[in-house]
């Protein structure tokens, strides 16, 4: 396997290291509650499943469908970017429906992406930001995350030191991992740098309504002029629990977005018809199910920061997303991000996802992701405190220590 050219490229995967133990562990009787992978336990709307089995089974549904997406589902995510962000985009050459933003982003790397070039992907980032790059021939170089003003002096070293130019520029708010959340003077700055200095900007906007402050996060598009050179991600993964629909979109400069439909054309046939009649109804219908979703999320933050702070885990509470990034104790710091999700996974049945994972800059950070009940919440804060309280001490009794070697 190791002989594959784009395989040698792509670094080992963390997470599965963190897996393997979990997956032993269950096998032998224990109850993990999982905090690691960021997949919506909520269900879809009952009105968009009402839809999907509408439309299953109609005549011609079964097809082959379009691989930019149908007509009306292309129209109600412009209509969604007009009511949530005042952004107009004309569906026909604006907007593309991707099989989940992953996928999206995934693809337009390959059709924007020659041998060689450098794109600027922040340090820590979602995985995608910087393999999709890799895997189609780029080299990668790290920028900070957090969207502050001391990020464009670095921006600025970046550019002036990298051979070649680059030719992009990723950002992810509200971001996973880190929960990051930009506003839009940061925005304005961004794009004046992007087109200062020709880069294509890339937005991955999947959290835009996992927030909590009240604060909707703002889309970059809302900069005027950013459509020159911007193409954002979004999904109905998070809003509308609909992760294994594989359902996204990216929207916005219509020559990159005529390149990745190039790109699909050849390599998909769209997602299933219903799922996109059903995904239509989504966008279309009530706001009620995002607000209960919203709703959750935050009773399940809440849990989170006030039962591990009482177990002696101070956790940074969220301002948007589904996850917490959360600095390792003090006294674990050093062994590395890895190695203390093993040990927590080991020694309290909780998992949680290695900081770096999403690049070296994580490595004193593990995510948790807000994807059990508050009840679970609380029990995974007192297996935590047990193993604080003298845990550490003794060796796990389901799955012995040198397994995680």
């Amino acid at each position: 396997m190791t002989d594959f050219h784009r395989i040698k490229r792509l670094p080992p995967y963390v997470f599965e290291q963190v897996n393997r133990i979990k997956a032993t562990a269950r096998a032998q009787g224990a109850d993990i509650i999982d905090l690691g992978m960021g997949n919506p336990d909520l269900d879809a709307p009952k009105h968009v499943i009402a839809k999907l089995c509408e439309t299953a089974g109609r005549p011609r549904t079964d097809r082959y469908s379009a691989s930019k997406g149908i007509a009306g589902l292309r129209r109600a995510q412009a209509g969604y970017y007009q009511r949530r962000f005042g952004v107009s985009l004309n569906p026909d050459t604006q907007v593309v429906a991707t099989l989940g933003s992953k996928e999206g982003f995934a693809n337009m790397a390959q059709a924007i992406t020659a041998p060689g070039d450098v794109v600027l992907v922040p340090n820590p980032s979602y995985p995608i930001h910087a393999f999709g790059f890799l895997m189609a021939g780029g080299v990668i170089r790290s920028v900070p995350a957090e969207p502050t003003p001391a990020m464009f002096p670095a921006l600025e070293r970046a550019m002036r030191h990298s051979i070649p130019k680059p030719v992009a520029l990723v950002v992810c708010y509200p971001s996973n991992p880190t929960a990051y959340v930009a506003d839009l003077d940061f925005y304005r700055d961004l794009v004046a740098f992007a087109k200062q200095h020709e880069l294509i900007l890339l937005s991955d906007l999947a959290y835009a309504e996992v927030y909590f402050d009240g604060k909707p996060p703002p889309s970059v598009l809302q900069v005027p002029g950013a459509i020159d050179c911007t193409v954002e991600f979004t999904s109905l993964s998070k809003t509308y629990s609909m992760a294994g629909w594989r359902m996204g979109f990216a929207v916005g400069n219509e020559r990159l977005l005529a390149a990745l439909s190039r790109v699909k054309s050849y390599l998909d046939y769209g997602a299933f018809t219903p799922i996109q009649v059903a995904a239509t109804a989504a966008l279309n219908g009530p706001d009620d199910c995002i607000d209960e979703m919203r709703a959750t999320y935050r009773k399940r933050r809440d849990a989170l920061v006030e039962s591990f702070g009482k177990a002696g885990w101070t956790i940074p509470a969220p301002a948007a997303s589904m996850f917490a990034w959360v600095p390792i104790p003090e006294r674990y710091r050093e062994m590395g991000s890895l190695e203390f999700s093993k040990l927590l996974l080991e020694k309290s049945d909780v998992a949680v996802a290695p900081g770096i994972g999403f690049g070296e800059f994580g490595d004193e950070y593990v995510r948790i992701a807000l994807v059990e009940n508050e009840q679970r919440i609380r029990q995974a804060a007192r297996n935590i405190r047990r193993f604080f309280d003298g845990g550490d001490k003794t060796l796990h009794n389901v799955v012995p220590m040198a397994r995680a070697v």
